[in-house]
């Protein structure tokens, strides 16, 4: 590979930016770590913790976790948890290495509830560091989920706070939670995603300086509901059913409230906001209404799962609507994922590979108007639509034409934000070229892919 040497270097990171603006301007663009982000688009979120060795546990009843001998998988395979993700087509994987049990997935010196103390490998094991050595096998980038809000082992609960009877104070919680993440943040290499569920109790609300430790630590990782005052901060979109709104504009009006801990208002974003603070849509693979929201696993419900087709409908309301989408893998009491499951995500994998893995035709290009002509002519019904967000989010409005065969023009869809992608259904027509009019926008809109597919 040629290198290029420092001077010219800068001169292409100036050159690719021409045109963006920090906060406050007309058009705002995202960060390195962002638009490696925007690519990956499809990742995978693994629960497995105390809820799946006893059903019967509420972590707000107080005093009442799971013994540590609890813990205790009979086959843990963190390469099958991530052969499992590649299949799904994931580029990214987030473990969560502690819920709201407190029981944690390392060794941590913060407290006694973790591997360190169950029977599982005699409390020699550490499964963040067998699940980033899978992710760096399976060519897939590791994250961490990584919740101070709550932790029922120390009788904490949303957003951070200890309550009554714990066996610390709020000082010392923060104390741990600051222990907790430097762990997480120093001894497993560089982090693509951490996720904070429910936000960050901030300094000035009693809470740990998380804002400061994560700066040094991890500055390029993504933050799911992270401190404000971040670099690389993305939102949630208001669901977990992978549902994004449109339109869902990368930019908004705010990237987490002052303490973090309150849904971010406008889920929508909007296109003249100060800040690049994209969504990401997260959603498990069973019915909401099953077994702890569908997260964790329970045994019998392999019925639960939603239908390949319903599925894809998420795929297109998540990376279809401009965000990422992020699929909940449940590990069973084994320490695997269910066999019912890996066919099931396997076979999503399948379909969005086959639906929209390759175009009839695609092309690219600069301006208000581009054409996309067929080598022949296709019955269609769905095309992908992506600005080059290098650039920012420019389009603002647009429609797109179908021209048939005996040269006649139908209106076929129109929409507001592109984005990083956007995906466009319609009725099933035949058409021997499509074109894409940018009816209202910011700055000069570039075009990275229009794409057509043939009509199943």
């Amino acid at each position: 590979m040629k290198r290029i040497q420092f001077p010219f270097m800068l001169l292409w990171v100036a050159t690719l930016f021409a045109g963006c603006s920090r906060a406050g301007s007309d058009v705002v663009c995202p960060n390195k770590q962002q638009l490696e982000w925007a690519d990956a688009e499809v990742g995978v979120l693994i629960h497995f913790d105390m809820p799946v060795f006893d059903n019967t546990y509420n972590f707000r009843r107080w005093g009442t976790h799971p013994d540590v001998s609890a813990f205790n998988p009979s086959d843990l395979n963190t390469d099958q948890w991530l052969e499992t993700a590649r299949r799904l087509g994931a580029k990214y994987a987030v473990l969560v290495a502690k819920h709201c049990s407190g029981f944690s997935l390392w060794p941590t010196e913060a407290h006694d509830y973790s591997v360190k103390n169950c029977p599982w490998k005699g409390g020699q094991g550490d499964i963040v560091a067998d699940f980033v050595a899978s992710c760096r096998k399976y060519g897939i980038r590791p994250g961490i989920y990584a919740s101070t809000t709550a932790n029922g082992y120390l009788h904490v609960d949303n957003p951070g706070r200890v309550q009554p009877g714990s066996p610390v104070s709020q000082e010392a919680y923060n104390a741990i939670v600051v222990r907790q993440l430097t762990e997480l943040w120093s001894n497993y290499g560089d982090l693509f995603e951490i996720w904070f569920d429910g936000g960050v109790l901030s300094p000035k609300e009693g809470g740990a300086d998380v804002l400061s430790l994560v700066k040094k630590l991890q500055p390029h990782a993504i933050l799911f509901q992270g401190p404000y005052g971040h670099d690389n901060l993305i939102r949630w979109v208001g669901n977990e059913s992978g549902t994004a709104p449109y339109p869902c504009w990368a930019t908004a009006d705010s990237t987490t409230n002052a303490d973090g801990v309150r849904v971010v208002e406008g889920l929508h974003g909007r296109p003249d906001a100060p800040f690049w603070c994209p969504g990401e849509s997260d959603f498990t693979l069973r019915y909401n209404w099953s077994y702890q929201g569908g997260w964790f696993w329970h045994e019998g419900q392999d019925h639960m799962m939603f239908s390949v087709d319903e599925l894809m409908k998420k795929y297109e309301t998540s990376v279809g609507r401009n965000t990422n989408m992020l699929l909940g893998i449940v590990i069973d009491n084994r320490g695997r994922v269910p066999d019912a499951d890996v066919e099931r995500i396997a076979a999503f994998g399948d379909a969005i590979r086959q639906r929209y893995g390759t175009p009839a035709a695609h092309t690219s290009g600069r301006g208000d108007e581009l054409t996309l002509s067929l080598p022949s002519p296709i019955r269609t019904d769905r095309v992908i639509l992506q600005e080059d967000i290098r650039r920012g989010e420019r389009v603002l409005a647009w429609h797109i034409e179908g021209i048939r065969p005996d040269g006649t023009v139908q209106p076929l869809c129109e929409g507001t934000n592109i984005g990083h992608k956007h995906i466009a259904r319609f009725d099933p027509v035949e058409v021997k070229a499509l074109r894409l009019v940018i009816d209202d926008r910011k700055a000069r809109p570039h075009i990275r892919n229009f794409s057509a597919f043939p009509a199943e």
